[in-house]
């Protein structure tokens, strides 16, 4: 199944938890908010294997860290548990903010890459494919290994048996494989 992960729609028909999700972004226009940094939710809630602690990821991109602070603090600053700050992801500087609303997290990450180009994406697009593939009874043995304590890619990693750096080996498997346009 070929879904559009670049326009949220899709968590209006996913299960529960994908609906109320849907739900809070729109209520509080986050994405709306964020139009001029070409948003995408990326993470474990697009693809159904989430946790019930697992937050709302919502990847951005910025050219002007400071600027897009600022924004971000002018948008969500009065947003309940709200922090911001910048730090080096993958050797690229990032901004990041975190609130509550609506009984999520929601994590804006903002880099100066193009969203398409951001591993939460990437990762997100491979996670996905794996799962069409597989089945059932792989996403359930990766939801059980996220329930353990391992997290996302390591959990993927595991199951496929990838050596080395799950962050890194997982985005080769796009480079082997014809998946960099499963979304358009």
């Amino acid at each position: 199944m070929i879904i559009d992960f670049k326009n949220i729609v899709y968590l209006k028909q996913g299960n529960e938890r994908q609906k109320l999700a849907y739900a809070a972004i729109v209520k509080h226009q986050v994405l709306e908010k964020l139009g001029d940094y070409n948003p995408i939710l990326t993470g474990t809630i697009p693809i159904e294997i989430d946790l019930p602690e697992s937050d709302l990821d919502i990847i951005c991109h910025c050219k002007d860290h400071k600027q897009f602070g600022g924004f971000l603090v002018k948008q969500f600053g009065n947003e309940t548990d709200f922090k911001l700050a910048t730090t080096i992801q993958n050797g690229i500087e990032a901004t990041v903010a975190t609130f509550s609303a609506d009984k999520f997290e929601f994590e804006i990450f903002g880099q100066n890459l193009p969203t398409e180009k951001q591993n939460a994406y990437r990762h997100m697009l491979i996670e996905h494919r794996l799962i069409v593939e597989k089945g059932s009874d792989f996403k359930q043995a990766i939801i059980e290994l996220k329930s353990k304590g391992l997290k996302t890619e390591p959990a993927f990693a595991k199951l496929l048996g990838i050596k080395g750096d799950p962050y890194v080996e997982l985005l080769k498997l796009e480079d082997n494989l014809n998946w960099k346009h499963e979304s358009k």
